[in-house]
């Protein structure tokens, strides 16, 4: 009696297998959903502070005000230099930290909510440059991202704004 050999795979192919079929799985995420966490994943924090930076409408609180005028010190060129008209300074943060994460958070004109974002991403690096690897680098890097590929189609800019071909 002739036996026929079986082809075995072995224990590389299968694991090799398992990793095509899983990477498969990863890659069928909607786009969208990632999106959406970076949305609210940088959206969140600058909202936080916008919170802190107000006593009532359009009224700046006193911690805000103490420290864009005595704390607050852009580090440029190895120089501490006072903001320049530190309330209007204020006032525009905590706008922009109250405005921009809304934006986001809906997906409504989200590259140049991101973009806003970076910008202060930047200023906040000048004036407190030991956050970058904590803070700073991460917030400039889901910017980034979200100025490149948009807020995804779980938004509204999908809604209102004509698709590019």
């Amino acid at each position: 009696m002739k036996t026929e050999a079986v082809p075995s795979r072995g224990f590389g192919a299968a694991i090799a297998a398992l990793i095509a079929r899983t990477e498969g799985l990863l890659a069928s995420v909607p786009q969208s959903l990632p999106l959406l966490a970076l949305r609210l994943a940088l959206a969140i924090p600058f909202f936080k502070s916008g919170l802190t930076k107000w006593d009532g409408f359009l009224t700046l609180s006193q911690g805000a005000r103490y420290l864009f005028e005595q704390e607050f010190k852009l580090h440029i060129f190895g120089n501490e230099i006072a903001y320049p008209f530190p309330l209007a300074m204020a006032t525009a943060a905590g706008i922009g930290e109250l405005i921009l994460p809304v934006l986001l958070i809906l997906g409504l004109a989200t590259r140049f909510a991101a973009l806003g974002l970076l910008l202060m991403t930047a200023i906040i690096q000048l004036t407190i440059p030991d956050g970058w690897a904590n803070f700073h680098l991460p917030w400039a890097a889901m910017a980034l991202a979200l100025i490149v590929f948009g807020g995804g189609k779980i938004a509204i800019d999908p809604l209102v704004m004509p698709r590019r071909k």
